[in-house]
């Protein structure tokens, strides 16, 4: 039996291309627009949740992200 859990994506550019990051397990993924980040990325969690030991999983699990902005001063 399946389920379908939720996970945070932070996307950013690198280069040509985009670097996708699920904070939450410390998977990553890239690709060359947003859209092929956020699949790559959704299918390298999938591998690594159907292949991973589930005390790996436990352990790589943050419970609590915290996306946010914040301002520094640039000398």
């Amino acid at each position: 039996m399946s389920s379908t859990l939720s996970y945070t994506a932070i996307v950013e550019r690198e280069g040509d291309g985009y670097v996708a990051l699920c904070p939450e397990l410390d998977v990553a993924s890239q690709g060359s627009t947003v859209e092929e980040a956020m699949a790559n990325l959704r299918e390298a969690v999938e591998l690594f949740l159907e292949c991973a030991d589930p005390s790996e999983i436990d352990r790589r699990t943050s419970p609590e992200v915290f996306v946010t902005r914040f301002d520094a001063k640039r000398a």
